[in-house]
């Protein structure tokens, strides 16, 4: 049985603005398994989601089906990241990236960001995108950096993969 399409998005409604007022990002993994069980046990969400599905299935679909997008959602609008670097808001892209979110301009730089904490892979593929297709590894912004990297020395290893890469711009956004 599949669950009616209006239910679903009042449902995942419900759910993102919840995840938007207990900072989601932020939460640790056991945080977040907390809040994945009481939602499960709701009427109003688990319940709901049991009365189409097996009910030891619901707890796995609000984590992967309703939550999942809810990071990539929250950070794949280019606007104020180009606003960070100094871009117009229309500046014109080729290609639009995810994992991690990033985009290749028109006039060849590339563009990407994501968490602090997945550092690496945003700069290697930031590296990767830029050498396959002959670019500039422009930029890389990196996102909520307070927790894991608010302090100069816990970011000086990754200045130094973003020179050794070529990455022209790095910015750190607590």
């Amino acid at each position: 049985m599949t669950i009616p399409e209006k239910i679903k998005e009042d449902i995942r409604k419900k759910l993102w603005n919840e995840a938007d007022r207990l900072d989601w990002s932020s939460l640790s993994a056991i945080d977040k398994s907390r809040y994945y069980s009481q939602w499960t046990e709701t009427k109003e969400i688990g319940g709901t989601l049991a009365s189409f599905m097996d009910p030891r299935k619901v707890r796995v679909y609000i984590k992967d089906t309703l939550l999942k997008p809810y990071a990539r959602a929250k950070f794949a609008d280019e606007k104020p990241i180009f606003k960070l670097l100094g871009l117009q808001e229309d500046t014109e892209t080729v290609i639009s990236y995810i994992k991690p979110h990033g985009r290749r301009l028109l006039d060849g730089r590339e563009i990407a960001w994501s968490r602090a904490i997945d550092w690496k892979a945003t700069l290697m593929a930031l590296h990767e995108r830029a050498f396959e297709h002959h670019g500039i590894p422009y930029a890389a912004v990196l996102l909520e950096s307070a927790t894991k990297h608010g302090e100069p020395r816990s970011r000086s290893t990754v200045e130094d993969a973003r020179r050794k890469l070529g990455i022209e711009t790095l910015v750190w956004i607590d």
